[in-house]
């Protein structure tokens, strides 16, 4: 008699792993694009940014504090972090930062569109190898989506809410607020969800110990 074969989490759970964090390196990587750019952040980058302005820290310890702080809030929301949503609060901060260090002034056009539209792309890409490794959501998308299950209410409109209220609240304390901004939101959807494809591992059979609650796809296109 053969014996039986290793299971799907075993088989793929290397190649999940590399994605999870190879995606939220390139994560941080390409949101330090985007400050470098200036042309327009994120949501939560500009909060990110603008409470930077207002404390002296880096974008990207702030980034992790926010994070940290960002998954208490899933207590009382009944939440359930996985590996990729606590390995999310401190890889992208980390990589964000380091990138930074790394990145020369960006002072003309000529430089800082390029890189705008580079941070872009690269984020749709990291979005597609995090959220495709199936690790857990980051801790700002399961915010929402704990609102949703919470309250009832649409998730679109629970991630309209907040992220309306950090791009505000960001751009009161300094955050940039630009062309980038608008161009992010029209095309990281559009973006992490081909990558999506791409970036696809085999599912792993119910019950898996290894794989975290399964998170609606159109809720979760960063971390």
């Amino acid at each position: 008699m053969s014996t039986p074969g290793p299971s799907a989490p075993a088989r793929h759970l290397g190649r999940r792993l590399v994605q999870l964090y190879a995606g939220l390196a390139l994560y941080g990587a390409s949101s330090a694009l985007l400050v470098a750019a200036g042309l327009g952040l994120e949501p939560w980058n500009v909060l990110h940014q603008g409470l930077a302005e207002l404390t002296g820290l880096s974008i990207g310890v702030v980034s992790i504090i926010v994070g940290a702080a960002v998954l208490l809030l899933w207590i009382p929301l009944r939440q359930r972090p996985g590996l990729g949503t606590v390995s999310n609060v401190f890889v992208v901060g980390l990589a964000m930062d380091g990138t930074l260090a790394l990145l020369p002034a960006a002072h003309s056009l000529t430089a800082r569109v390029p890189l705008l539209l580079a941070g872009i792309v690269l984020n749709g890409a990291a979005t597609g190898l995090y959220i495709a490794a199936r690790f857990g959501p980051g801790p700002r998308d399961g915010l929402m989506t704990g609102l949703h299950r919470r309250t009832g209410r649409s998730i679109r409109l629970m991630r309209t809410a907040v992220e309306v209220a950090v791009v505000v609240t960001g751009f009161v304390l300094g955050g940039t607020i630009g062309v980038g901004t608008v161009l992010y939101a029209v095309s990281i959807g559009p973006l992490a969800q081909a990558f999506l494809r791409v970036f696809a591992v085999p599912s792993a059979p119910a019950g898996s110990t290894v794989v975290a609650a399964a998170t609606p796809r159109r809720a979760i296109l960063r971390p």
